[in-house]
C-alpha cells in the first residue's frame, strides 16, 4: 500500500479511552487504539499523537462547576498526561517503539516537549505521544493537535470521534442533520459546526492543514484514512 500521507497527526479524546463507562481507561479500547497505530506505522507512517483528559477531568467543564479555569485546566493537562502515559504502555505491548513529549515538565515519566526532538522522534520511526495538551490554561487539545500537526510538518490532521464525520447538526438529537464529506474551514467556522474549537479551525486554516474527522470505532478506520480512502470528512481550503 501506498499511503496518501507520511506524517500524520492522530487526535484522540479522552473520553474515548473510556469506552462504555465514560470514565477511566478501558483495557479494551485502549488495545483496540493500539492494533490500530500498528497497522499505520507498518505501511511506513510517521506517525504522532494528542490524547486528551476527559475521561480523567475537563477544565472547562470543572470550571462551570465552581473551579477556577486555569487551575481546572492545568489539571486537564495532567490527565492528559496520564492518558499519554497508558498510551505508550498499550503501544510498547504490541512492540512499538514509541516517546511520550509532554508540554509540562514532569522529567520523572516524560521528556520536555522540543520540536526539533519530536521530529527526530518521528524520523526514527518512534510514534509520539503529545500530551499537557499546549502547556497553557484556555486552550483545548484540539488547539493543540492542530498546533503539533503544524509544528512538525505533519500532512493531516487525523480527529478521531464516535460518529462518521462532520453534521449540520447533532445527529443523535437531530434526525435530519445532513453529514458532510468536504467542507472549507471558512464554512466551519461560519456554521459553527462544533466537532473541533474555533481557534484550532483557524489554526488550521492559516497552515492550510487539512483535518479529517472519522468514526474511530470502525476497525481499520485509521489505515483507510491514511490510505487516502473517502472516509468520514475532510476539512480543506
Amino acid at each position: 500500500m501506498n499511503p496518501a500521507y507520511s506524517r500524520v497527526l492522530l487526535k484522540l479524546s479522552g473520553e474515548g479511552l473510556a469506552g462504555k463507562s465514560g470514565f477511566g481507561i478501558s483495557p479494551t479500547v485502549i488495545r483496540s487504539i493500539a492494533d490500530e497505530v500498528r497497522e499505520v506505522h507498518s505501511v511506513g507512517v510517521q506517525l504522532s499523537i494528542v490524547v486528551g483528559g476527559g475521561n480523567i477531568i475537563r477544565g472547562a467543564t470543572a470550571a462551570t462547576q465552581g473551579m477556577d479555569r486555569a487551575n481546572a485546566d492545568y489539571m486537564g493537562m495532567l490527565a492528559g498526561v496520564i492518558n499519554a502515559m497508558a498510551l505508550q504502555d498499550a503501544l510498547e505491548k504490541v512492540g512499538l517503539p514509541t516517546r511520550v513529549l509532554t508540554a509540562l515538565e514532569i522529567a520523572q515519566v516524560a521528556e520536555v516537549y522540543i520540536r526539533r526532538r519530536a521530529i527526530r522522534h518521528l524520523e526514527k520511526g518512534r510514534i509520539v505521544i503529545f500530551g499537557g495538551g499546549t502547556g497553557n490554561p484556555y486552550f483545548t487539545n484540539d488547539t493543540a493537535a492542530v498546533l503539533r500537526a503544524a509544528e512538525i510538518g505533519a500532512d493531516v490532521v487525523l480527529k478521531a470521534t464516535k460518529v462518521d464525520g462532520v453534521y449540520s447538526a447533532d445527529p443523535e438529537k437531530d434526525p435530519d442533520a445532513v453529514r458532510y464529506e468536504e467542507l472549507t474551514y471558512t464554512r466551519a467556522i461560519q456554521e459553527n459546526l462544533l466537532f473541533m474549537d474555533q481557534a484550532a479551525i483557524a489554526l488550521a486554516r492559516e497552515n492550510e492543514l487539512p483535518v479529517v474527522v472519522f468514526n474511530m470505532g470502525v476497525p481499520g478506520n485509521v489505515l483507510r484514512v491514511v490510505a487516502g480512502e473517502r472516509v468520514g470528512t475532510r476539512i480543506t481550503k
